[in-house]
């Protein structure tokens, strides 16, 4: 096994505060609760933050090294469909795509959650069904993205959460 460097703490905290301040939203926190306006807020700050990051951060942490990309999308679902293991340092193409559905579900989230508290919008039916739209969205999204981590970690031998959590991938060498 090769140990390398993947993910900088930036990402780490960010991965990780935005799974307990989403989760606490979306499960625990009362909708109708002015904390779960200022937790929304945190989520945005977080999310902005990231992209802030994804332009000036290092190595695998900017959106460069993890571009969109149908092709690379179709040569990844090929090579689970024929068992080829092909090691991805950062994130995989189909990773990428899903990172960038998060981010993007996400503003939606908080933009229409704020859109439901400024009087311009007060009783206005649309933004609320916006914000229920993206937060179900975001809520599959995770789901997903949970079950596909655990997928590829069994598929490549890779442990993609102690990844997250210690900064450095464990690849098979060669």
């Amino acid at each position: 096994m090769k140990r390398i460097h993947v993910w900088d703490p930036f990402v780490r905290v960010f991965h990780w505060s935005l799974v307990l301040s989403f989760g606490a939203n979306a499960l625990v926190i009362d909708d109708d609760s002015k904390l779960h306006e200022w937790v929304g807020y945190v989520v945005v700050g977080l999310v902005v933050l990231r992209i802030l990051w994804g332009f000036a951060g290092k190595g695998y942490a900017r959106f460069s090294s993890f571009p969109p990309s149908v092709q690379g999308s179709k040569e990844q679902i090929a090579d689970i469909a024929v068992g080829r293991n092909k090691i991805h340092i950062g994130h995989t193409p189909l990773g990428a795509l899903m990172i960038y559905n998060l981010l993007l579900a996400l503003l939606v989230v908080g933009v229409s959650g704020h859109l439901m508290t400024t009087d311009m919008f007060w009783g206005v039916e649309w933004p609320e069904h916006l914000h229920e739209f993206a937060v179900t969205w975001t809520e599959v999204s995770v789901v997903l993205h949970i079950l596909a981590v655990i997928f590829e970690s069994k598929r490549t031998g890779v442990n993609l959460p102690a990844a997250m959590i210690r900064g450095y991938k464990d690849v098979p060498s060669g």
